[in-house]
């Protein structure tokens, strides 16, 4: 069997993108705190069964409800906000997560303090003192140069809680890794029926998005880079979070059966498949994402595919495609949109 992961992408290649109330609360005692991973997870919101990776911290165990928590990317700290529990952050790494959102949610957003504009070094975040400390990546966890293991944090005096990723054989073919974030961050703070309707909100966009591509069978080629035919076309694999958010908008990942994150498909492999869909994840490349867009539909490689002479070609920035994001519904949408028009 296979660990399903999200991962940060920019975080490992740019560093970070650009180079990554209501409840009332009791006094914590900062000696019993442990985050630990989950053999299972289920919860009334209707989610599966799953074993999750030993390694990720799926599940926290407080001695009371957190009153100081430290998010390690911005979209940790929107899931905490939407929650109605944002008022107990008091700072945040990798305020690059916050672009995608827009209104009030950005604002709340904006006006956290901001610990780290990169990945989060654990002296920075060991000095906040946090009861917990939460991310939408196991990687945010030790794995990222200079950031805090889930060991260092438990030996400061703070739990660790991300989003785990599924052990399974097969491609990922939901957002479900979403869904038990939520339920994980709602049961910390006590408020699971917060955690349910966000989850049942999620869940009615997603099947908005999709609706109407059911019947169709629509071949999706994701790229963060133009293709190179010599090196092979670097894409997302069968086990990507990007290729559920694929499934449920009702096109097929050309590299499902690759069980993986990331793919590398041979330039023949891409022109048998001839994707009618083009998903461009935008957060990688040094160039903006036109330039990006009109360099891959320019690229000699996918000239004939149907993506490209139908003009079928969408951005979905990585933050909301390939990790779990109050977002992802919206990336549902646009490649639903897509499907919809390839169909």
């Amino acid at each position: 069997m296979r660990f399903t992961q999200s991962f940060l992408p920019a975080a490992v290649g740019v560093a970070v993108v650009a180079a990554l109330a209501g409840c009332s609360a009791t006094s914590t005692d900062h000696s019993h705190h442990d985050g630990r991973a989950s053999e299972s997870s289920s919860s009334s919101s209707g989610l599966d069964q799953v074993q999750t990776d030993p390694s990720c911290p799926a599940e926290v165990t407080l001695s009371s409800v957190p009153e100081r928590v430290v998010t390690m990317d911005a979209g940790a700290a929107a899931f905490l906000i939407e929650l109605g529990v944002g008022d107990t952050v008091v700072g945040t790494a990798a305020p690059d997560f916050k672009t995608d959102f827009s209104g009030d949610l950005r604002e709340k957003l904006d006006a956290l303090p901001v610990l780290d504009d990169g990945r989060g070094s654990a002296e920075s975040v060991i000095a906040a003192e946090p009861d917990l400390v939460a991310g939408i990546s196991q990687y945010e966890f030790g794995a990222f140069d200079g950031t805090a293991s889930v060991e260092q944090l438990k030996s400061a005096g703070s739990a660790a809680l991300s989003a785990c990723g599924a052990v399974q054989d097969g491609p990922m073919e939901n957002i479900d890794e979403t869904y038990r974030y939520i339920t994980a961050l709602a049961t910390a703070f006590d408020i699971p029926e917060r955690g349910e309707e966000l989850i049942e909100r999620i869940r009615d966009q997603v099947e908005e998005a999709a609706a109407d591509t059911s019947d169709v069978d629509v071949p999706v080629l994701t790229l963060s880079s133009v293709p190179d035919a010599g090196a092979g076309v670097k894409t997302s694999g069968g086990s990507s979070f990007a290729n559920g958010i694929i499934t449920l908008a009702g096109g097929t990942n050309i590299a499902q059966g690759e069980l993986q994150n990331f793919a590398s498909l041979s330039a023949e492999t891409v022109t048998q498949a001839n994707p009618e869909v083009i998903v461009i994840v935008s957060g990688f490349a040094n160039e903006s994402d036109e330039q990006l867009k009109a360099a891959i539909i320019a690229s000699p490689l996918l000239a004939q595919t149907d993506a490209v002479k139908e003009g079928n070609v969408v951005v979905v920035p990585q933050r909301i495609l390939m990790s779990p994001s109050l977002l992802n519904a919206d990336a549902v949408q646009t490649i639903a949109d897509a499907v919809k028009n390839a169909a």
